[in-house]
């Protein structure tokens, strides 16, 4: 769910300006799935520019302590959510873990780190969804550990519908600060894309399995 429509506009406009969201319906990119895409996101590029960085943390904070309070353990989901997941918790004086695709082969073994106690109360941190297979990974790892998760709260999210049915299938309340539409209109606005191939850019997001085969 989109948390604010302004919110959205100008987060889509920021991942834009700093090249953190590229859209190249012509030269696709290819994903590591193997699936072309239209489009490239790198959120960790905000981090380099503060007043992008400073406005994201913010109101991701502020969100977070609207929906769940700030009695809460902040995850953020490795690796790609950790710096952002830290400012946050920062913010708001909160623990801070992170969590990893998988546990660690040597050492302590671990797939989360940091101190996280029984019956935490956690709200995960993600920068992007998109299958939201690793986002749910870190779901279930802390749940695992008999803590409760609150919900997930992400930067930008591609709404695909097969990650939708996967968080209601696993009840893990979703918030994001920006998706596909909003990028999509802000794109226009800005002149990156032309409303010539705007269909095309919907019909990847139906189907990307499937686009530019």
């Amino acid at each position: 769910m989109i948390l604010d429509k302004k919110v959205a506009s100008k987060t889509a406009k920021y991942l834009l300006q700093i090249n953190a969201i590229k859209l190249n319906p012509k030269n696709p990119f290819l994903w590591a799935s193997g699936w072309k895409s239209p489009i490239y996101c790198d959120n960790r590029i905000l981090l380099s520019y503060p007043k992008i960085r400073n406005y994201i943390s913010d109101i991701l904070a502020i969100n977070i302590a609207k929906l769940y309070g700030n009695k809460i353990t902040i995850a953020g989901v490795a690796t790609g959510a950790i710096a952002i997941g830290v400012l946050v918790a920062e913010k708001l004086n909160c623990p801070f873990i992170y969590v990893r695709p998988e546990p660690k082969k040597h050492g302590r073994k671990n797939q989360i780190e940091g101190a996280l106690t029984k019956n935490s109360k956690v709200v995960v941190v993600e920068d992007l969804i998109s299958t939201g297979k690793s986002s749910l990974n870190s779901v279930k790892a802390i749940r695992d550990q008999n803590t409760e998760v609150l919900g997930m709260i992400a930067i930008f999210n591609y709404g695909f519908e097969r990650s939708v049915k996967e968080f209601e299938t696993l009840n893990v309340d979703l918030n994001t600060l920006s998706d596909y539409e909003f990028l999509l209109t802000e794109a226009l606005k800005q002149k990156i894309i032309n409303p010539s191939v705007l269909d095309d850019l919907k019909k990847w997001r139906k189907s990307p399995e499937n686009w530019n085969n």
